[in-house]
Parts: C-alpha cells; structure tokens; sequence
C-alpha cells in the first residue's frame, strides 16, 4: 500500500516523498512479453528438430526390421534381445573403455602442463599453448593419416627412435592389443591441447596471494599444486572429465582411419560405434544398428549420471 498525505483543504491525495503513486485502475507490469520466446525459440527448435526428433526416430526404429531396399516392420524387443546376445558387444564395450580411461589420463596432464605454462615470467608460454591447441583444431582424419606413418613398423619414426635407444618396435596398428593402445594414445594427444586451454583459463583466475602465503608457511611447489591449485580449479576438471568421457564413449573416426576396416586386429578393436556403423551401413540392418545407438545413449547418460553423483565428492566451491 502506497503511503500518501492529503492536502489541507483539498482533498487531493498526494504520494509520499520517495515512492512513487501506482497509476489507479491498471496492473504492474511484471512480464517482458513475447521478447524471451523470439530469442529462446529457434535454439529450442533447433535442438528439437536436430537433436530430440532424431533421438525418438531412432528408438522407434531400433523395434523395426529394414528391407534392403527399404521398408520396415515392427519385430518388437527382437533388437535388444539380440545385442545382448552378441558376444561382439562386451569386447566392443571393454574396447571403448579402456580408450576411453587411456584418454582421461589427458585431464591431469593437461593440469600439469597447464600449472607449468602458467609460471610467473615464463617466456614463450602464449606459443606453447598454440603449438599444442593446433593439433586439436586440425581435422582428425588427417592427424590419424599423419600418426599412421609415425605407427609404421618398417619406416615409422616412433620405431627408428625406439631403435636408437635399443627397443625393438612393433606393428602398433597390426598387433592384437596394441592397436587399441596406439589409437588411445593419439587420442590423448589430440585431446591436450583442448585441456590446457580451459584449464589456463582456470588457473588464471587463482589469486596469487594463497601461493605466495603458502610459501611464507614453507610449503613446497608439489604441496601447493596439491593444497591450492587442484581444488581452485576443480570445477573445470570435473568439466573436462565429462566432455572427455562422452568423447570417448563416441570413439570412431579415429579407429576407422588410424586400424583400417580390413585390417585383420579390427575384430578385437571395434568400438560401440564402430559396432554400431558395421551393422547399420555395411551390414545394411538399420534396426539393429538403431538398437546398438540407443544403447550406447544409455550407456553414455548413465557414466554421465555417476560423474554428476560422485564430483559431490571432489567437487567443492572454493
């Protein structure tokens, strides 16, 4: 309620110094009309028509049997049922695991490099940033033609420079068990320069005082990397882990180009999408291959899901 004082004589209600009267007969204006929905709108039909209808088409056709050419009809759970009876599912789910740990480990070297480039008086440290960020923006199919020579078992540079030092190379992209290594490892790679860019960004925002305190109390470099620089940033970690996860769980272009589809070690080195690829194109069962997508969807939101759970944990605001 307006507080007013009335003039002597007048009868005239006059509004209170320092508020202003609310006009009579007409409500507050508290909304911002249609403004909101004309700039929110095509984002939200963007990723309705790219991204949500895709995801229903999908799961509706992971119940249906495709023709060869063309034609579906409804087989119900037969899909699922059959997934899960493949034995080439868990050995291409172990396979897209152990990538996809190798290529986390990129989030606590990328810290490492990160605090290293981040140095008071460091010279140089804007080139080295952009030296390892190029590689990330380069397409990955060139970058895996490039490490398919590095990988070379009779002239690869990785073997002449194993052989300096008296190791015998391998056939890394030929043998059982190392070509999954070898592709992780270029996607670790790949995967830094991305890493030391948030993270550079984080440790920026650190304020120098807590370092400089915690030297006055005799604490070591290793300590305040410990103590001071893991929790200040944590938050960006925690993003890096998840963006890197999902990134990994995707593994396939590298895969296709790095190994090679006729590539004898390719039946031991498929990845879920890999799987998912050979059944839907290849293979020419578009239901089956639907069936294989919406699983690696769920496996993908439920790791997701305990990421978000657990950095409860490790995850504190500071």
């Amino acid at each position: 309620m307006t507080a007013s004082t009335t003039a002597p004589g007048a009868g005239i209600a006059i509004p209170a110094p320092g508020r202003p009267a609310r006009p009579r007969g007409k409500k507050a204006h508290t909304g911002h009309g249609a403004w909101p929905l004309l700039f929110v709108g095509p984002l939200v039909l963007g990723i309705a028509v790219f991204y949500l209808w895709p995801i229903v088409r999908t799961a509706y056709f992971s119940f249906t049997e495709w023709g060869v050419f063309g034609g579906s009809t409804w087989v119900g759970l037969e899909n699922y049922q059959r997934l899960l009876a493949d034995p080439e599912l868990g050995r291409a789910a172990v396979n897209t695991l152990i990538y996809t740990g190798i290529v986390v480990l990129g989030v606590p070297i990328g810290l490492v490099l990160a605090a290293l480039l981040n140095r008071p008086g460091l010279r140089g440290a804007t080139l080295y940033r952009t030296l390892f960020f190029l590689p990330y923006v380069a397409m990955p199919v060139a970058v895996a033609q490039v490490w398919k020579i590095i990988y070379n078992g009779d002239y690869g540079v990785l073997n002449w420079a194993l052989g300096l030092i008296g190791i015998e190379g391998t056939y890394w992209v030929s043998t059982p068990g190392w070509s999954l290594i070898a592709t992780a490892v270029l996607g670790l790679w790949l995967s830094l320069g991305f890493n030391i860019i948030i993270l550079s960004a984080a440790l920026r925002n650190v304020p120098r005082d807590l370092y400089e305190a915690a030297a006055l109390d005799g604490a070591s470099p290793a300590r305040q990397f410990r103590s001071i620089t893991i929790p200040m940033v944590g938050r960006s970690v925690f993003f890096l882990t998840v963006v890197t996860v999902i990134a990994g769980l995707q593994l396939f272009d590298l895969l296709y180009t790095l190994v090679g589809t006729a590539n004898p070690v390719m039946r031991d080195t498929k990845s879920l999408v890999y799987l998912f690829w050979e059944a839907s194109f290849p293979d020419n069962e578009k239901g089956y291959g639907a069936a294989i997508a919406i699983a690696i969807l769920a496996i993908t939101a439920c790791v997701t899901a305990v990421q978000f759970l657990l950095q409860r944990r490790w995850v504190h605001d500071v």
